[in-house]
């Protein structure tokens, strides 16, 4: 185990190192988005124009594409925190650019499908960025930098589906060429211009019994001081699949949205969302603080969640979007404050296990809100409320929220560094070495 010595303020690089970064959260989710419109038009092809074996198709590749991140994601933390953030990177880019070629080349789904494993595991970086965001920034700005990192999500996904619909419409090879170029270049631009973040005196060994998922979540729910921000982060996160799987039939519905109608709504939010992340969550955060923000971003979300199970009609929803935008800060806040409360050879080991809960949520939340929503509108449902889903998520916030009260009422957070260096190992659970 090494000190607890934080980093300085910042390499004299810090403001090109962060646009990589940034640009690299930008990529990875990409990645996630170009899929939406091109993917199933792709297995449709494979298939023979089979529709209902292809949509099959899209929900397994899915499934498979999140759980390579559930398993990659620890192991990429453990990894940056041992041979430092940077090699981690690289391996992101440039594995990135080859799962693209794959895709591209691909003669059929089996070929497809190991495209996406591929890029399933390499594109699991997103726990390195936050990391190296917590070695380069000190605690009380980092908070406007994963802001400003999740407005980086927000562009992705608001890119993808756009730039995937439009190249595809050419060829629906062509997405996959056109991001493996751009993932290429970044991981080149990287390996000339991205400093190395970790020194190596706050480097950690490696060790394959930390670096799965079940240790990851043993590192979170082990720790007295991480388990309950940590379970709210997965709260949150569990919420946040609501939309992906049961809008598009929510909005046709109860509104009658066709497709256009939905992809512009959806549009809309994002927009908002990444306009809150970027340009107001680090400054709401340095006026308010990480917990009042977390709390804050919570009410907001909890808001915006019966505001639009409750929307009898697509202007009210429409109206409730901006409010949903304030969500968001709960992410940085969150994140914030549990970087705080490890010492500098853990971050990617923290931000590893948080994205490994992510994808796991990833995996549980849509299946599960898709059949509650199903359960809502069937004709003999014994619940029929269309926005049942919703406002189910609304309550995981406020399960979320009556933790982080909890929780903030009793910490104490220290004005800079991490206040523990070995996680508190309950008596019910073996240690972890």
């Amino acid at each position: 185990m090494t000190g607890q010595t934080q980093p300085e303020a910042a390499p004299k690089g810090r403001k090109a190192a962060f646009a990589f970064v940034f640009i690299t959260v930008v990529l990875d989710m990409l990645a996630i988005g170009i899929m939406v419109p091109v993917l199933p038009n792709l297995m449709t092809a494979f298939t023979g124009g089979d529709v209902s074996r292809a949509a099959a198709m899209v929900g397994l590749f899915s499934a498979v594409w999140a759980g390579m991140q559930f398993l990659a994601m620890p192991v990429a933390g453990a990894l940056s925190d041992r041979f430092g953030r940077k090699p981690v990177f690289m391996i992101s880019n440039f594995g990135t650019a080859i799962a693209y070629v794959l895709i591209a080349i691909s003669p059929n789904l089996w070929w497809l499908l190991f495209a996406r494993l591929v890029s399933g595991v390499v594109s699991a970086s997103v726990s390195t960025a936050f990391a190296y965001v917590s070695d380069v920034e000190p605690p009380e700005r980092r908070a406007a930098r994963f802001g400003q990192l999740g407005a980086g999500f927000s562009m992705g996904f608001l890119l993808g589906p756009a730039l995937g619909g439009w190249l595809g419409s050419y060829d629906l090879h062509l997405p996959f060429w056109i991001c493996a170029a751009i993932s290429a270049l970044n991981g080149l631009y990287g390996w000339l211009v991205l400093p190395e973040s970790l020194k190596p005196e706050n480097r950690s060994r490696f060790r394959w019994a930390r670096a799965n998922p079940v240790a990851a979540f043993g590192f979170l729910t082990g720790n007295r001081q991480l388990w309950p921000l940590a379970m709210v982060k997965a709260l949150n996160d569990l919420a946040h699949t609501v939309l992906p799987a049961t809008f598009v039939l929510y909005g046709l519905h109860r509104y009658g949205w066709k497709e256009d109608m939905a992809g512009l709504t959806l549009t809309v939010v994002g927009a908002v969302g990444m306009l809150v992340q970027g340009g107001l969550t680090g400054r709401i955060v340095a006026r308010i603080g990480e917990k009042r923000a977390l709390i804050a971003g919570l009410i907001f979300g909890i808001l915006a969640f019966i505001g639009y199970g409750w929307a009898p009609n697509g202007i009210l929803f429409w109206m409730v979007i901006p409010v949903a935008a304030f969500w968001s800060l709960y992410g940085p806040a969150v994140q914030g404050l549990l970087t705080r409360r490890v010492p500098a050879d853990q971050q990617g080991r923290l931000q590893g296990a948080l994205a490994s809960v992510q994808s796991a949520m990833g995996i549980i939340g849509p299946p599960a809100f898709a059949t509650l929503f199903a359960f809502a509108i069937a004709a003999d449902s014994p619940l029929p409320v269309p926005g049942l889903a919703l406002f189910a998520a609304g309550g995981l916030l406020a399960f979320g929220l009556v933790l982080t009260l909890a929780d903030v009422g009793k910490a104490r957070e220290p004005e800079a560094g991490p206040v523990i260096s070995e996680p508190v190992i309950r008596a019910s659970g073996p240690p972890i070495h």
